[in-house]
């Protein structure tokens, strides 16, 4: 599987997140400024309550331009068994009941699901708590976090 091809998907999908997240901006920006929603007296929060919207999605969408711009450095390494698991590596664990999992270890903006060829691909953060568990293990080792115990089948 080509970790390139995982990384150029996650721009991808970042970069359309980001365009929504400042379409949501100035949406609201829109509404908290338009002349309807001046508060008539001190009750009247629906201009209050479209500032507080639009500054939480401008915060959004700088988040995910940093991200962008962490993924665009990001250049995953081949695999290396001395150090174990690190950033950039795509993982496949399994769990107790035999289900499988792909996961690749990117750098921020985790959480996102790929598809490659007729695999799903999870992509995580390393400071997601399964991301920071996975860090140094090798194939064969356990992964646990809270009740939940995987085994990392292969590496890549």
């Amino acid at each position: 599987m080509d970790k390139s091809l995982l990384q150029q998907q996650v721009l991808e999908r970042l970069a359309e997140d980001l365009l929504q997240a400042e379409q949501a901006a100035r949406a609201a920006h829109e509404s908290a400024t338009h002349e309807e929603n001046i508060a008539e007296n001190k009750y009247d929060t629906l201009g209050l309550e479209a500032a507080y919207l639009a500054t939480g999605q401008a915060r959004r969408a700088e988040a995910i331009r940093q991200a962008i711009a962490h993924w665009n450095q990001f250049r995953p390494r081949p695999y290396n068994a001395s150090e174990g698991i690190q950033l950039g590596a795509l993982v496949c664990l399994v769990d107790a009941g035999n289900k499988q999992q792909l996961l690749f270890l990117g750098p921020d903006g985790g959480s996102m699901k790929l598809v490659c060829g007729a695999e799903l691909v999870q992509v995580i953060s390393s400071k997601a708590p399964l991301g920071r568990a996975m860090l140094g293990k090798c194939e064969g080792d356990e992964v646990s976090i809270q009740v939940q115990q995987f085994e990392v089948l292969w590496v890549q």
